[in-house]
């Protein structure tokens, strides 16, 4: 009884030491690898849809790519809500990249490091303000809406949208979709796959 007793105190104190966000495992790095290769493809199909949106928009077709700019966004969040390892998000994102222009040729071209890198940057920090802890709706929502804010001035020096006349525009698009897309979409789809509990084995499944 006694024994039982002590026992227990140390069961409820134990802490997986890879629950830190520092300490990788090899599997992490493998669902970080996975979630990039196919969210490279899910990029390359949103390239085409953007492109197909923008013929359909006629004149206003340049305003295309701001309601897709969340979609850009969702592996990072997947990423960092199901191992809770910091870089994950920003790896993820410059993987999806790679994946995108260099095995699928898309036309954008190697400039998509740098914007994988800011959206990945953007993404990740509230959930690292948050010590890779804290995975609420609203802090999806500000992970898209960071995502698409810091990449979107990238965008905007690349291709001269300052002075334009429509530039507020074009940010109130951008970030809406950031928060949409990238955020509120990517906290459903966690939750949709911890419910599979093919994670279950991850961060997301020990700590919920």
């Amino acid at each position: 009884m006694t024994h039982t007793a002590a026992s227990q105190p140390q069961q409820q104190n134990y802490r997986n030491p890879y629950d830190s966000p520092f300490k990788w495992q090899l599997k992490d790095l493998v669902m970080i690898v996975v979630l990039g290769v196919v969210f490279g493809f899910v990029y390359w199909a949103l390239v085409q849809a953007w492109n197909a949106l923008a013929i359909a928009m006629g004149p206003a077709g340049d305003l295309a790519q701001h309601f897709f700019q969340g979609g850009w966004l969702l592996v990072a969040p997947l990423a960092v809500a199901i191992t809770r390892k910091a870089g994950s998000g920003i790896l993820a994102e410059l993987i999806a990249a790679t994946m995108e222009f260099v095995f699928l040729g898309s036309p954008v071209g190697p400039v998509l490091l740098l914007s994988a890198f800011l959206q990945g940057l953007g993404s990740e920090l509230p959930f690292a303000i948050g010590r890779y802890k804290r995975f609420g709706i609203t802090r999806f929502a500000i992970s898209g809406f960071l995502g698409a804010f810091f990449v979107f001035w990238s965008s905007a020096i690349r291709f001269g949208w300052f002075g334009q006349e429509i530039f507020g525009l074009r940010l109130i698009i951008h970030c809406s979709s950031g928060i949409i897309l990238g955020g509120i979409l990517a906290w459903v789809l966690v939750k949709a796959i911890q419910k599979t509990g093919v994670v279950d084995n991850y961060a997301i499944g020990r700590q919920g």
